[in-house]
């Protein structure tokens, strides 16, 4: 009946994440992605540094994936050269990620981690 699974504890984040995209305002899914983003990169350092190959594959994926939508998102029209800039730091990033899961290297990733923290900070600073 009762085990050491954590899909119970899953479905009640999922649950909560579900109930905060549903309400949240574009800038506050920018922020949920990041938030998502920045936890799934410290877990792919420690995959890395646990010889976890295949968790790390699925990590620094997930990573891609996020990257990839939040360059998606980008208004060039109403952004301008701002939206260029990022795009341009986000494919960074994704070339960071695929370096380091080629070469199991965590210090690509920590790359990636500021300079994508520097732009989470940006986009907090705006929410305030």
């Amino acid at each position: 009946m009762y085990d050491n699974d954590t899909h119970g504890s899953y479905d009640y984040q999922s649950a909560d994440l579900e109930r905060q995209v549903a309400t949240a305002t574009p800038h506050q899914l920018v922020l949920i992605m990041f938030n998502g983003l920045m936890d799934e990169l410290i877990r792919a350092k420690s995959h890395i540094q646990a010889k976890r190959y295949a968790q790390k594959a699925q990590s620094i994926n997930r990573c891609i994936d996020i990257l990839n939508a939040l360059s998606s998102a980008l208004n060039y029209e109403q952004g301008g050269e701002l939206a260029k800039t990022l795009a341009g730091l986000y494919d960074y990033c994704v070339r960071c990620l695929y370096e380091a899961s080629h070469q199991l290297s965590v210090d690509k990733i920590t790359e990636a981690e500021r300079l994508l923290a520097e732009i989470e900070a940006g986009w907090r600073e705006m929410a305030q």
